[in-house]
């Protein structure tokens, strides 16, 4: 599995950068705030490091190389007595005025990397202080952040880390067209748009969405004039590929959930996203419908949308009223799901002792 890398300044990010822009003395040395613990954070949820810095005349006798080496030698060792290490460290030693190929925002000192396919371009990202620091991330095609008065590394984590879950899936068939969009970390209230061309079925939809807390948006056209199996069949496996999608690798998350009783009825639903595709459903109906909703197809809307989110999925209803039956599992559903992608562990782990799910 590809890693996600943190390509990292070093004055004014790592170490504070005096005024004379110089840190060439251990008398000058002081680590940038908040840096270890949020290093330790990206660490722990899976981000490899790589410092990346421009040392203007290094090596001439302005700037020995003996000096930056104190420094670097001291800057290595804090970082590395608390578990934060470098895979490598990239140095361009020549001034703005040279026209060198390696100074930031060229890409010189990391061209090897951008040959390479081992490390995840979409979560990566450049940290640094200085405006060179987000051309370099443009030329590399990554993120960029900046350090300094607006942006602590607190915020970076946060942002690389705890930013919303989202994704969009559409799916084309002979019969049916479907879209399907969900965001697992809304703002405010969770936003339901719903519109599968069957009423009743977009009322358990919005359950789903409601108590799962997440925004939720499909839109449907199926071929309703044969029956409601394709548009159903279909829209569960599109959304348990979306809800695959935006959950991403599983770092943090609960992975696990349980629930529900509604009047009559009750639901007792397991979920685990285990990354492997079962399901069972035990209930019985009394009626062929619900509304618009063949209660023939709420068995195997729920195994579509197990095998399109690759989840262990178990539900098993009681009750009388068949309305109650169907909204319960649904509901059920939701706020099992809710349990199972919430962001419980702030290291970031992988909830599985295999280390992948």
């Amino acid at each position: 599995m590809s890693h996600p890398i943190l390509f990292i300044d070093r004055d004014g990010t790592l170490i504070e950068e005096p005024d004379d822009q110089q840190v060439d003395a251990i008398s000058k040395f002081r680590l940038v705030a908040g840096v270890i613990p949020a290093l330790l954070r990206l660490r722990d949820a899976g981000y490899r490091f790589v410092m990346v810095t421009n040392q203007d005349g290094l090596g001439r006798d302005g700037y020995p190389q003996r000096a930056f080496d104190e420094v670097q030698r001291l800057l290595l060792g804090i970082l590395e007595s608390q578990g934060i290490v470098f895979d490598e460290v990239l140095v361009c030693p020549h001034r703005g005025d040279e026209g060198c190929s390696c100074r930031k925002p060229g890409i010189g000192l990391v061209a090897h990397r951008l040959i390479r396919l081992d490390w995840d371009r979409a979560r990566s990202a450049v940290v640094g202080d200085r405006q060179s620091d987000l051309d370099l991330a443009t030329n590399m095609g990554i993120a960029g952040f900046r350090i300094g008065r607006e942006l602590s590394w607190q915020e970076v984590a946060k942002a690389l880390l705890d930013s919303p879950r989202t994704a969009r899936i559409t799916r084309k068939t002979k019969e049916t067209s479907i879209e399907v969009a969900v965001n697992l970390d809304p703002s405010g209230e969770p936003i339901a748009a719903i519109a599968t061309g069957l009423g009743f079925f977009d009322h358990m939809l919005e359950q789903i969405g409601r108590h799962g807390g997440i925004d939720l948006r499909i839109q449907v056209e199926g071929d309703l004039h044969i029956d409601d199996h394709h548009t159903i069949e279909d829209t569960g496996i599109a959304l348990g590929a979306a809800l695959r999608s935006a959950i991403g690798d599983k770092r943090g998350i609960g992975r696990f959930g349980f629930y529900l009783p509604m009047d009559d009825a009750s639901a007792r639903v397991a979920l685990d996203l285990s990354g492997r595709s079962f399901s069972r459903f035990d209930g019985t109906f009394t009626r062929d419908k619900v509304g618009d909703l063949s209660t023939e197809m709420v068995a195997h809307f729920f195994r579509s949308v197990a095998e399109g989110l690759q989840a262990n999925l178990h539900i098993i209803i009681d009750g009388e009223n068949n309305h109650h039956l169907v909204e319960v599992a649904f509901k059920g559903f939701g706020r099992c799901l809710r349990d199972a992608v919430r962001r419980s562990d702030p290291s970031g782990a992988i909830p599985s002792t295999k280390g992948v799910l």
